[in-house]
């Protein structure tokens, strides 16, 4: 149990929760629709962008996350940005909370309501616990290993695709592969799928998880944007694999792109088709 490994608390998953609603409500929902131009910054190009919610949320939840788990250390994309050395601390012996503060921040830019915030807890690579948080929909999942998925309280399932029904698929931003993955990606071009650029990944994550989504693939492996979703699609009955049919590890080193899919035969038809 997560509890006994951790040695957390009782009531520390819930304590998690109202940490990420905290961060949200203070530091991301009064810059909803609010963004000043000057407090919006390019980080390696215009499809990249990172604002003053994202900086405090991630401030904010280093504070509280770090203070409910003695020992514990935080890998945010934010302070990666600014020193990349602190992604090593995945391989590391501390627990780790994963945190990505505004997932889908040219939506939250455009002061459109398909963002969320990302915490995962995890050690010796393994994820044990993670929260997707969407305040402007209203809606909080929350994922344990061996616990399963709850949305809002109550429990999802991916469930299997429908018979017969294209395979949705959400997919990376061609801006944001390279000419082999593009090449790849390409391999859901076919009859039977329905491919479409993806949004926040956390929320196409969530929309595997609860079945409206059939599968997400993916051509990067940052943590903070796969972990959360990964192990909450797992909980709900779903699977990942990547292209050499191995699950994806959040310390890196996949072979990309990956999946995530709603069953394990899912994902095994779309990482064949990503590498025909």
């Amino acid at each position: 149990m997560i509890d006994e490994f951790l040695d957390l608390p009782a009531g520390a998953l819930s304590d998690v929760e109202d940490a990420v609603r905290k961060a949200a409500a203070a530091e991301i929902m009064p810059r909803y629709r609010q963004l000043a131009t000057h407090e919006i910054v390019e980080k390696n190009g215009p499809h990249d962008l990172v604002t003053v919610a994202d900086r405090a949320a991630e401030e904010h939840l280093t504070a509280s996350l770090t203070a409910l788990l003695p020992g514990s250390v935080v890998v945010g994309e934010e302070a990666v940005h600014a020193d990349p050395t602190v992604y090593d601390a995945l391989r590391g012996e501390a627990p780790v909370w994963i945190v990505d503060p505004v997932d889908g921040t040219r939506q939250f830019v455009h002061g459109e309501p398909g963002f969320c915030t990302l915490v995962a807890l995890a050690r010796r690579g393994e994820v044990l616990a993670s929260w997707t948080y969407a305040p402007a929909l209203e809606e909080m999942a929350v994922a344990v290993r061996g616990r399963g998925a709850l949305l809002n309280g109550e429990p999802i399932r991916a469930g299997a695709p429908a018979p017969g029904a294209p395979l949705r698929i959400a997919t990376s931003h061609p801006d944001y592969t390279t000419p082999e993955q593009k090449h790849a990606l390409l391999g859901l071009s076919v009859d039977g799928v329905s491919p479409r650029p993806c949004g926040s990944a956390g929320l196409e994550y969530l929309s595997v998880a609860r079945g409206d989504l059939d599968a997400v693939a993916f051509s990067w492996e940052y943590a903070w944007d796969h972990a959360a979703g990964l192990l909450l699609v797992t909980e709900a009955g779903g699977a990942h694999l990547t292209s050499t049919g191995e699950p994806f590890r959040i310390i890196g080193g996949n072979t990309l792109p990956f999946t995530a899919a709603r069953d394990a035969a899912t994902a095994r038809k779309v990482v064949e088709l990503l590498t025909v």
